[in-house]
């Protein structure tokens, strides 16, 4: 297969992806994707819409199908924090392409996570912040090929690692 040569942004809800791949795309010449606009464009809903009326399961499966929509060559992708949860749809988007984790702590995302429901963020039955956190940390951490720490800096800054992490 070609190489897509596409950057793939996968992590938590939050975690700066949207906003670090728009700066990243500009700074490149890449085009941009957000997934989560995808599915919404798609499905004429909000995220949340959809995870109200779909289910988690039936959210995931939607996502799925929005990953294997995208055919996209030297992309910025933002995936939803959800997408890792499809092994096929991640194996997909990382034919040809890198993938980077951007890693925010717990506390952190703690802070930055007001209002979740808003936000459509996916929960499994029973699913806790922290048991989220701790089951798709591992996933995140098995699809990257660079992980990114996002620390106490700026979206600037983590432009700037991810940047220095692609050379």
């Amino acid at each position: 297969m070609e190489e897509r040569n596409n950057i793939i942004l996968i992590g938590m809800p939050a975690s700066g992806k949207s906003t670090v791949g728009v700066i990243l795309a500009k700074i490149l010449g890449m085009d941009f994707v957000d997934t989560d606009i995808v599915i919404q464009q798609r499905e004429g809903a909000r995220l949340n819409e959809i995870i109200e009326a779909q289910g988690v399961e039936g959210f995931l499966e939607i996502e799925e199908q929005a990953l294997f929509s995208i055919n996209a060559i030297h992309t910025v992708i933002a995936t939803g924090g959800s997408a890792v949860y499809s092994d096929p749809g991640m194996k997909y988007l990382s034919e040809g392409s890198k993938i980077v984790y951007l890693k925010v702590e717990l506390e952190d995302l703690k802070r930055r996570l007001k209002d979740i429901k808003l936000r459509g963020v996916v929960f499994r039955s029973g699913e806790s912040l922290e048991t989220m956190y701790e089951s798709r940390t591992r996933l995140y951490e098995k699809y990257a090929d660079i992980s990114i720490a996002e620390q106490d800096g700026s979206i600037e800054d983590t432009v700037q690692a991810v940047l220095n992490a692609l050379k």
